[in-house]
């Protein structure tokens, strides 16, 4: 009995022996639980505030003041842009820099203390239901408050138990908020994520474990060359992999695909060059395929909780969308999500692209550089 705890014993510190020199491993296990409490506990919000919004306000008097006063000390409006014209709201929403757009028309006082009952239009991004459907739950409540508090006095007699004034609410881009067609094209960019990351890092790893590594340090190649070689086959994967989920988000999902197919076409190409060139610099810091398979989820699980893919990227706090803006996958939801249910052009997502753009360059001249390191 003795002999056998001493073999244990034995057993047990070759494994902590072992464990101390994979200090990767060591890392991710102490890393990942600690990362997943941060962003559980402080990054998710699913009900968020301080919502970016424009007001097109065509009559300043002290009934609407009151009304744009009382929305955004709710604190789920924010107001960010006073518009002149109609068209310029539409375009703040198509291109995502707001989440609302209220609309006050002329002659709303007047029609009020007449008892006509004037509407108020309020427009919101719905491609994101969850993101809007909270603050849109809330307008009705916020609006019959704001009436109580200021319809005192000569004016009680306008303050009936039942609302004086009509609140239109548009949904734009999903007017039904199924969640469908919020989640098939994300689901495109998460899928990408971890398939093209993941099969490049290990296609590099493993010419090291099989030994093959002397052979093609041996070619008369140059680093991006090799480089190139590596990621040209998993382009031809990602493109088979979004051809098969578009189909399925058209034919099961009946997802509308609004804009324009060369502009969706070009962000799925500079996406999956973007996670080909960050699975290539991971198999340059790895040792062995699973110490690939480690940094890629350890990639993998900021980029699906901070872009936005499944809780609201404006419910976080600035910190978290910071770090989520670094994250490829989070302009890529904004591209495909604008392409298939606004219909955006490329002008309006030239930032997106940008963003990508830059990740591609700075990923790509790393994994070259520590490419170099393999070589000498």
């Amino acid at each position: 009995m003795k002999s056998a705890w001493s073999r244990i014993l034995a057993v047990l510190i070759k494994e902590l022996i072992q464990m101390r020199r994979d200090r990767l491993t060591f890392a991710m296990m102490l890393g990942i639980p600690v990362i997943q409490l941060v962003l559980f506990g402080y990054a998710i919000n699913t009900d968020p505030k301080h919502l970016p919004t424009a007001v097109h306000i065509e009559e300043q008097s002290p009934l609407v003041r009151r009304f744009v006063e009382a929305l955004e000390q709710s604190h789920y409006f924010t107001f960010v842009r006073n518009t002149t014209d109609p068209e310029e709201g539409q375009t703040l929403l198509a291109r995502g820099d707001v989440s609302f757009v209220i609309h006050v028309p002329a002659g709303f006082a007047r029609q009020l203390v007449r008892g006509e009952h004037p509407a108020i239009l309020i427009e919101a991004d719905a491609s994101d239901p969850l993101a809007s459907g909270t603050a849109l739950a809330q307008a009705p409540a916020i609006l019959d408050r704001a009436l109580r508090d200021t319809l005192t006095g000569p004016l009680a007699y306008l303050a009936p138990k039942t609302p004086s004034v009509e609140l239109i609410i548009h949904r734009r881009y999903n007017p039904e908020g199924i969640s469908q067609y919020n989640i098939v094209p994300g689901l495109l960019g998460v899928i990408l994520t971890m398939t093209m990351v993941l099969i490049t890092s290990i296609a590099m790893t493993r010419e090291v474990e099989r030994g093959t590594m002397e052979n093609l340090l041996a070619m008369p190649t140059r680093p991006l060359e090799v480089m190139l070689g590596k990621i040209a086959p998993y382009i031809l994967i990602g493109i088979i992999q979004t051809a098969i989920i578009l189909v399925a988000a058209q034919w099961l999902f009946r997802v509308p695909f609004i804009g324009q197919s060369w502009v969706l076409a070009s962000g799925v190409a500079t996406f999956i060059i973007a996670n080909l060139a960050l699975g290539f610099l991971f198999s340059t810091l790895a040792r062995s395929q699973m110490q690939a398979m480690q940094m890629t989820f350890f990639f993998f699980l900021p980029s699906i909780l901070l872009s936005g893919f499944m809780f609201p990227f404006r419910g976080m706090p600035q910190w978290a969308q910071f770090l989520g803006e670094a994250l490829p996958l989070t302009h890529f939801l904004r591209i495909i999500r604008g392409v298939m249910l606004k219909g955006a052009d490329f002008l309006s997502l030239g930032l997106e692209y940008t963003a990508i753009g830059v990740f591609i360059l700075l990923v790509g001249t790393l994994a070259i550089q520590r490419y170099r390191t393999t070589l000498d």
